[in-house]
Parts: C-alpha cells; structure tokens; sequence
C-alpha cells in the first residue's frame, strides 16, 4: 500500500470520525450523557412504557453502535500514526488494499476476522 493510498484513507477515517460523532451529539441531545438524554426524551413520551422501552433500548443500541464505530476508527489512526496500518492485529499479515478501502478501520485480515466472528 503506498503512502498516497494511507493518506486518502486517513481522510476518510477522519472524515467518518467526524460524521460519527456529529451524529452521537445530535442523538445525545447536545453535549449531555447518553442516559440523561435518554432520560429526558422519554421523560415527556405520551407512548406505552413497552413502547418507550423499545425505543429507549433502539436508541441506546444506535449509540453504543457509533461509539464502537469511532473506537475502531481511533484504532485505524493510531496504527497509521504507528505505522503498522494495513497489517493484521492478530496474525500480521497483510490487509488486502480492497478490504481496507471497503472497511478502512479494519484491524484483521479476512481470515481473522472471520474467525474472530466465529468466536
């Protein structure tokens, strides 16, 4: 992989990252904690309580997605700044370029990742 190609999937992740955590705010409500907007948002609901429950569960579930999300892009970064892009987490072999511009924030080869899910 040549530096031009980590370069464009740093911008990528940065620009993902950005787009994620714009997101996570619009959802939490601003800069308040995701239980206390969840809290208040359900706090007024004219919904049944199974009704809210569900909804409450969706949208913490949505949360906790995103927050995963720009974690594994975190990781991504640190591994471009560390060098070790592109290489897999648990065996050290080569990420395929077409997976990393798939997925850029993919730690494993295909074959660890499949096995990791297995797991």
């Amino acid at each position: 992989m040549t530096q031009l190609d980590i370069t464009a999937l740093r911008t990528q992740l940065t620009e993902q990252r950005s787009r994620l955590l714009q997101q996570l705010q619009t959802l939490r409500g601003g800069n308040v904690g995701r239980a206390e907007a969840s809290a208040e948002h359900f706090a007024r609901s004219q919904d049944s309580d199974a009704q809210m429950a569900t909804a409450r569960d969706l949208e913490l579930a949505l949360d906790d997605h995103e927050t995963q999300e720009v974690a594994a892009i975190d990781a991504a970064l640190a591994r471009i700044a560390a060098g070790t892009y592109g290489e897999c987490v648990d065996c050290g072999a080569a990420i395929t370029p077409q997976r990393l511009h798939a997925a850029p924030e993919a730690a494993r080869c295909i074959h660890c990742q499949e096995a990791a899910e297995k797991a």
